[in-house]
């Protein structure tokens, strides 16, 4: 059709449309360019002296910075220097604010080997250093991770495997501290540092723990075959509020989940360890335990009012009752989902971050303990703000913000007056901000006549008429949400890059919120027949297409979808069933067979004893499709992968060869899930728009 065309007089205006399309592949701006924005994360302020901290990942170099009152402007305080894959986490405060300890190194996967993605011969591990914030080199107190400071300052805490140990702070050798049995979690100090709280997980139960640190004791909380978890003390250090979940079988992830036994909240008093029940749930909505983004999942405000999150009214919200026991107070009434949560310096107030009145963005918000006031809004706008930290004596609080165009980054904001950047500096001047373009809200309707969200990237100068390329994205998890921004999380920050890349070269760019999503209430995140009892997003991934397929801009036959973890799944569930309408896809690190991946988080999960659930779960799945997968495909994967088994990329691999279905592959000996060094971030991305090239522009 082509060679015809170039025989007719029209050849002058095909000439013109063609180097009109080549221009617009050419780059606006670099992959490298749209990726060098450094991540924050791990903000947190000193409990004195006014200082904060956070995490920068810099093109894969992971510094902590600070900011100092009365100025606040950011520094940098640590020196690493190389994109080596090691994270940094768990920054906690010394009591006088005068150092941080912190975690270096990924936690080790179920064989004991600790991520170490450039597959050095000498190996990797897991440590926990402390460095001054005057400045100095850090020092290394131990191998672990979770550390957490005594309130005495002497001793830190941490985790070594399953076990607790203490070293001292200026320096010494690591001693057990706790070697029960099960794997021990959550250490939460008393105020007095006396004590120190713990959770003990043991397969299909948990304990709540107390070692005294005098009589080198454990006491367990009211024992009971339930699990028990999210331990806060008293202000008094005389009680412990925590979580008691009923004990339950055959509930297997990746399918709704819309109710259960309920949960309940319950106060034990430290020296006898008898617990009473002080709230429990309503049954029905709400009766399963749905968490948010905080250190802790209830917390204890002044007045003894427990705040903790609940979904009674099908939206996770925050309420509050009396240590005593009484009726929940609803907090944050609305439409809406609370999610990173922070309980302010006095206790008296929390702060929330929420899509209230912005349903697909987020903002801070601040609410008093008692429920005496409505939420305040702090942040308004069209950016989008989470982790929120109050900091003591500054009347002030940091946060994270991002926007449309410009990248995440910590900043700050005063009683009165506008937030300000606290590292402004740290943004690249070459980041191409000037360049992106605003994602549009769409709602589109799924192949059920669901109403489903997206964001619309649409290219500079698109016209009706164009016939442009276009690419579906589907976020993870699948407890994600993408926004009309820079994403709060950093895997989703780097592919809000790409899908700007993409849109820079001329691509339409649909991303989809699909159901079994968070941010549109219960219902939408449980929703019916979802994951690996049926596949009910697949109709999400048809109207999304569809949606594409009916814009004048897009080319009908060029459609392509692209996704990582459960966005693999979804793409290679599309390309399986519908490669009519998609002609192209990446699939990275995606779900293939749900058989497979239930057990790796469900180890006793057996296919063969429950047979109509695991037929169900197959046919859920791209692996029952393949006989009609015609469409080409790329796959990325590293096979450390600790979330979806590096399997899952093998058998499709020979399941596509069988078939004679057209793949690439990108593999990463050695990588984690959520790629650890971001020089293989860069060559997924590069590769994945090669290949949309390849296929989308031919």
């Amino acid at each position: 059709m082509l060679y015809r065309r170039l025989l007719l007089p029209g050849i002058a205006l095909l000439t013109l449309c063609t180097a009109t399309r080549d221009a617009e592949a050419q780059e606006r701006f670099t992959i490298e360019q749209i990726m060098s924005s450094p991540f924050p994360s791990d903000l947190t302020a000193a409990t004195s002296g006014g200082n904060v901290a956070w995490v920068f990942n810099a093109e894969g170099v992971r510094n902590i910075w600070v900011a100092e009152g009365p100025d606040y402007t950011g520094r940098r305080l640590t020196e690493y220097s190389e994109d080596d894959g090691q994270a940094l986490s768990g920054l906690t405060w010394t009591p006088d604010g005068g150092s941080i300890v912190y975690a270096r190194g990924g936690g080790a996967n179920r064989q004991g080997e600790y991520p170490n993605p450039w597959s050095l011969p000498e190996g990797v591990t897991q440590q926990i250093w402390v460095v001054d914030v005057a400045g100095g080199e850090p020092r290394l107190l131990a191998d672990g991770s979770s550390p957490t400071v005594a309130p005495t300052g002497d001793v830190v805490a941490f985790r070594s495997r399953d076990d607790i140990y203490v070293v001292p702070l200026q320096g010494g050798d690591p001693e057990p501290l706790i070697k029960a049995r099960g794997s021990s979690s959550s250490l939460r100090w008393s105020a007095d540092g006396s004590r120190l709280a713990f959770v003990s997980r043991r397969g299909d139960h948990s304990f709540i723990g107390v070692y005294d640190r005098e009589t080198k004791s454990i006491r367990w909380l009211d024992p009971s075959v339930d699990r028990d978890g999210s331990p806060v003390w008293s202000p008094d250090g005389g009680k412990i509020a925590f979580i008691r979940t009923p004990a339950f079988g055959g509930v297997l992830p990746f399918g709704p989940r819309r109710s259960a036994q309920p949960w309940s909240i319950r106060v034990a008093d430290v020296e006898s360890g008898a617990s009473r029940e002080v709230w429990r749930a309503d049954e029905g909505t709400g009766s399963a335990f749905q968490g948010v983004d905080a250190d802790d999942q209830i917390m204890w405000g002044e007045g003894d009012h427990i705040v903790f999150p609940w979904e009674k009214d099908g939206w996770t919200h925050l309420y509050s009752v009396p240590a005593g026991g009484g009726d929940a107070t609803l907090l944050t009434p609305g439409a809406f989902e609370v999610q990173h949560v922070a309980l302010c310096p006095g206790k008296r107030h929390v702060f929330f971050s929420s899509n209230q009145d912005d349903i697909d963005r987020r903002h801070i918000w601040v609410v008093p303990v008692d429920g005496g006031r409505a939420p305040t809004l702090r942040t308004p706008g069209d950016g989008i703000e989470w982790s929120a930290v109050g900091i003591p004596g500054a009347e002030a609080i940091a946060f994270l913000r991002s926007d449309a165009r410009r990248p995440a980054r910590p900043a700050i904001l005063f009683e009165s007056g506008e937030p300000s950047d606290l590292a402004p500096e740290a943004t690249p001047r070459d980041f191409p901000s000037d360049e992106l373009v605003e994602p549009q809200q769409v709602i589109f309707a799924a192949a059920d006549g669901m109403p489903i969200h997206g964001q619309l990237f649409m290219p500079r100068g698109a016209r009706p008429g164009d016939r442009r390329p276009a690419v579906l994205f589907f976020h993870g998890g699948s407890r994600r949400q993408m926004v009309l921004g820079w994403h709060y999380r950093g895997y989703y920050h780097n592919s809000y890059a790409l899908n700007q890349y993409l849109a820079s070269r001329g691509y339409v760019v649909l991303s989809v919120n699909y159901r079994s999503g968070i941010g549109y209430g219960m219902e939408f995140r449980e929703a019916l027949n979802y994951g690996a009892t049926g596949a009910s997003e697949f109709n999400d991934v048809l109207g999304g297409g569809l949606y594409l397929r009916s814009r004048p801009e897009v080319d009908p036959e060029k459609i392509g979808l692209w996704g990582g973890s459960y966005g693999g799944y979804l793409t290679a569930l599309g390309l399986a069933r519908a490669s009519d309408l998609f002609a192209a896809g990446v699939d990275v690190h995606g779900v293939h067979d749900w058989n497979v991946v239930i057990r790796n988080f469900a180890p006793n999960y057996d296919p063969q004893a429950q047979l109509d659930r695991a037929r169900l779960a197959f046919e859920s799945s791209p692996m029952a499709s393949i006989d009609t997968w015609r469409s080409p495909v790329l796959l990325i994967h590293g096979d450390d992968d600790r979330n979806v088994p590096f399997s899952e990329t093998v058998d499709l691999a020979a399941a596509l060869r069988r078939q004679g279905v057209e793949f690439e592959q990108l593999i990463f000996p050695d990588e984690v899930h959520g790629f650890a060094t971001h020089a293989n971030w860069l060559r997924a991305y590069r590769a994945a728009a090669e290949f949309f090239d390849k296929h989308l522009r031919r």
